[in-house]
């Protein structure tokens, strides 16, 4: 496993849109430079010491995803090989191989998402308290991480900064229009059973995963963006281990998180330290979750 971490890229003159928990977003001409760095955010706070490989994983797992789906949706992705994109970028190819893309600019829709499969954290807690997840109504008497007959559609607000709040389909469609809402809660359902089928076959679950979606300013047509079916944008679990009534152990940050939990810290800035076998056991799943996934190990 390699040793190097990129916190935060740094392209010169090139025009810096944003920075996230995660990804670095530059202004290329009428195209955006997406660089996934090596930062991990928990609880809505980013730590301050990243993990390696971290950055590659979620961005070669996320191409490897958008190949696979787009007879499904099309998707944002313009190339993901440096030595295609501009001049411009040519001198920063060794923080750019691996772990960034080259995509269209769209106007993104202000939901994300969320397909359950399974009923485990915020809906776990939700059922609960109410015997319902983001307005659906569930059997009584279900365990912590069954899985759904059939997949659920739960979206959410999409939070700058803080916590996406979980919201019914209604809002949703409220907001967007029924038909919009419609044509996004199918689309993620079939994203979200390719995934499924693929990952079983690898024999990793998908418990639940979150998709982001823009639209072309010109026309409204929808795109697939952001990151698809990755460690930070859903729950992989190992499925020879999988058994309803507990907790789960998994291929994603629940191992930073289950870390943070022990600490005594009140999950506001700044974040704590993570010890080094924490970030070693963190790096060791997100590369079996990739390798797994993808059959590869170029990584």
């Amino acid at each position: 496993m390699s040793g190097n971490v990129l916190i935060k890229s740094s392209l010169d003159e090139t025009t810096l849109r944003s920075r996230g928990k995660v990804r670095d977003i530059y202004e290329i001409g009428d195209q955006l430079l997406l660089v996934t760095t090596d930062r991990v955010s928990a609880f809505d706070v980013v730590l301050p010491n990243g993990i390696p490989d971290k950055g590659s994983v979620l961005n070669q797992l996320s191409l490897f995803w958008f190949e696979k789906s787009q007879d499904l949706v099309p998707n944002h992705v313009v190339t993901g090989d440096p030595d295609a994109y501009p001049a411009e970028l040519r001198p920063f190819r060794d923080q750019l191989a691996q772990r960034s893309m080259l995509v269209k600019k769209l106007e993104p829709v202000p939901f994300e998402c969320v397909v359950r499969g399974y009923l485990y954290g915020s809906g776990w807690q939700e059922y609960k308290k109410t015997g319902s997840v983001c307005g659906i109504e569930l059997p009584p008497d279900m365990q912590q991480a069954d899985r759904f007959d059939e997949p659920l559609f739960t979206p959410s607000t999409k939070a700058d900064t803080g916590h996406d709040i979980n919201v019914s389909e209604d809002v949703m469609a409220n907001a967007l229009g029924r038909e919009l809402t419609d044509k996004l809660k199918k689309i993620s359902l079939e994203l979200y059973r390719l995934g499924q089928r693929e990952a079983e076959q690898k024999n990793i679950i998908i418990a639940d995963t979150k998709f982001e979606f823009g639209r072309e300013p010109e026309n409204g047509d929808v795109y697939l963006i952001d990151e698809v079916l990755t460690p930070d944008s859903s729950r992989f679990w190992p499925r020879e281990e999988y058994a309803p009534g507990r907790e789960q152990p998994s291929f994603d940050k629940q191992f930073v998180r289950e870390y943070l939990e022990t600490l005594d810290w009140d999950k506001k800035p700044p974040g704590p330290e993570l010890p080094r076998e924490v970030v070693d056991g963190t790096q060791e799943r997100y590369l079996r979750a990739y390798r797994s996934l993808t059959g590869r190990s170029d990584l």
